[in-house]
């Protein structure tokens, strides 16, 4: 084996959903002032008795079942979080113990919107290593619980929920090679600190970067996967912003792919956003198996990471 691929994905959202107009009658906004600006409608709000853990657990458990796997055919769990409430456990033991899965290896990784593309690249490398022969990759965040809901310019943003990925050895490379990198001396402009832990933004900044630097690094990605954007069946970036996403994606030149426009009902999910936007997309069958799909992350650190991966 000299690749690896995705066999399965799955994705979970809380039942609660959180509307504009809710959203109205809580701080001073309107439908169309955050449709105009954000194109977020509705998002999912998890309750104070379903943690961070619990959402990955539902969308691994379902990634799973896709795969006709069973919880002891993983031996590395990586979860892509930057909401988890406590140090340790982890939410990657706590998602295996959940699910019963044996003795694996167990890593959170916290690069926030771009997580999950770090921690799928991360369960390539592994298992084209030899060091894994299946790994359950998920990307999960409660925003909910680091929002401050009196602030408007940040609640609008935000939802929860889980998405995750199967990964295993393949003979033809499913995963391509990831591109991705930093610019940590402008690692303010996306923050979650404070006690308590308190999402903010310099959405300018955010903006610029994303819509001016982000679409050559998203062509490198496609280039060292051997693809030309207009190659591509789909196009999932992180779900921040309609306003970032389309400009992006239309720089980016991907002129036949579809590209997923989850945030509008889902919100910005950080880690969660691109497997459960993709995972949406497969269940769909707006792309199908073997289409070759953009999955491009990036935001908090302004941290970056894309690779081209074969749909499952």
């Amino acid at each position: 084996m000299n690749g690896s691929r995705i066999v399965a994905v799955g994705h979970y959202q809380p039942a609660r959903v959180l509307t504009n107009e809710d959203l109205a009658g809580m701080v001073d906004t309107s439908d169309e002032w955050i449709t105009s600006r954000v194109g977020i409608r509705t998002r999912h709000i998890a309750g104070p008795d379903e943690p961070v853990d619990e959402l990955a657990a539902h969308a691994a458990a379902k990634a799973l079942a896709s795969a006709g796997l069973a919880p002891g055919d993983i031996d590395l769990v990586l979860v892509a979080t930057s909401t988890a409430v406590d140090r340790s456990p982890n939410m990657a033991a706590r998602v295996a113990a959940r699910l019963g899965i044996p003795s694996p290896a167990a890593m959170d990784l916290n690069v926030v919107c771009a997580g999950f593309t770090h921690a799928l690249a991360t369960a390539d490398h592994a298992v084209r290593a030899g060091a894994s022969a299946r790994a359950l990759v998920i990307g999960a965040d409660k925003m909910s619980d680091v929002t401050d809901w009196t602030d408007r310019t940040t609640c609008v943003l935000v939802g929860d929920g889980a998405g995750a990925a199967v990964v295993e050895a393949s003979a033809e490379p499913g995963i391509g090679p990831v591109l991705w990198g930093s610019v940590p001396e402008m690692g303010h402009a996306v923050r979650i600190e404070g006690q308590p832990a308190r999402f903010a933004q310099e959405g300018q900044s955010v903006y610029r970067w994303a819509t001016t630097r982000l679409p050559a690094i998203a062509r490198g990605a496609c280039e060292r996967a051997g693809y030309a954007p207009e190659d591509l069946a789909g196009v999932v970036l992180h779900q921040a912003n309609l306003r970032i996403i389309e400009p992006l994606a239309e720089k980016l030149g991907a002129v036949n792919a579809v590209v997923a426009r989850d945030v509008t009902e889902s919100g910005n999910t950080s880690a969660a956003s691109i497997p459960l936007a993709f995972s949406k997309l497969v269940e769909q069958g707006r792309i199908t198996t073997g289409d070759p799909v953009l999955l491009f992350g990036f935001g908090g650190n302004l941290s970056y990471a894309g690779q081209v991966v074969r749909c499952p």
